[in-house]
């Protein structure tokens, strides 16, 4: 099917999905029940410049990684917000994004997991990214609400002469397992309850159904790791802060 044939289905698809979920939400008085529609607007648009952009570069292995950049810095300032992370948080935050990113790109491409290609390194890249980013918005967050929660707890541990760290601890660890729950349950169930998009497009794209599987898993492997590594780093600095939140 062309572009042009399949333009009005597409947008009638979308537009009803649309309808569907926030009429969901408004129902029942969620607040802010129109998120969930501007943001498939902005992706929409995010989509169709980052189309043109690839057609561009997807060829060139430096304008990949520059891209990869720009994405980065988007995670970074997207977790951030999140957060509510200030200017030094907001640094510390973007650091833990980059050694977890980073640490697992370079295992997967220099192993030899996945061939170094253009498309390759933008796919794999695009996802631990984007996964660095939603899995330190969950740890950040659940962690900040387990501090306000047990408040007068933190603060025993700091009266008997514990560090900020390890009157934390066990909220940490907490927040880091809660955090890595989405990705550990895809992993569990791919295959049985969930068909991943880098399978599918693998499979699209033309790669056997056995290449696309070992493609999918050197991705879920990755997720895992560049998500416990940002967890970990992200609790081990929100737990050496020397004030308690109260919100």
């Amino acid at each position: 099917m062309t572009w042009n044939a399949a333009a009005l289905p597409t947008l009638l698809g979308i537009g009803l999905l649309v309808a569907v979920t926030a009429a969901a939400l408004a129902a029942r008085g969620v607040p802010r029940w129109s998120a969930p529609g501007l943001a498939v607007l902005r992706a929409a648009a995010q989509l169709a410049a980052l189309s043109l952009v690839l057609s561009s570069v997807i060829e060139n292995l430096l304008w990949v990684w520059l891209a990869l950049g720009v994405m980065f810095v988007a995670a970074v300032l997207t977790a951030g917000g999140r957060l509510h992370a200030g200017a030094r948080s907001l640094l510390w935050l973007g650091a833990v994004m980059l050694l977890a990113a980073a640490a697992t790109l370079a295992i997967v491409f220099l192993t030899g997991a996945i061939a170094v290609a253009p498309q390759n390194v933008l796919a794999v890249g695009g996802i631990v990214i984007g996964n660095t980013m939603s899995i330190a918005t969950l740890t950040g967050r659940r962690f900040r609400a387990d501090v306000v929660e047990r408040r007068a707890e933190v603060e025993g541990w700091l009266a008997l002469g514990a560090t900020p760290r390890q009157s934390t601890l066990d909220i940490a660890r907490q927040a880091v397992l809660e955090a890595l729950v989405p990705s550990v349950d895809q992993t569990r169930t791919t295959g049985m309850v969930v068909l991943p998009g880098a399978f599918v497009g693998a499979v699209f794209a033309g790669a056997s159904p056995l290449e696309a599987g070992r493609f999918q898993l050197v991705v879920l492997a990755a997720i895992l790791a560049a998500g416990a590594l940002v967890a970990v780093g992200l609790v081990e600095a929100l737990g050496r802060a020397r004030t308690v939140p109260t919100e």
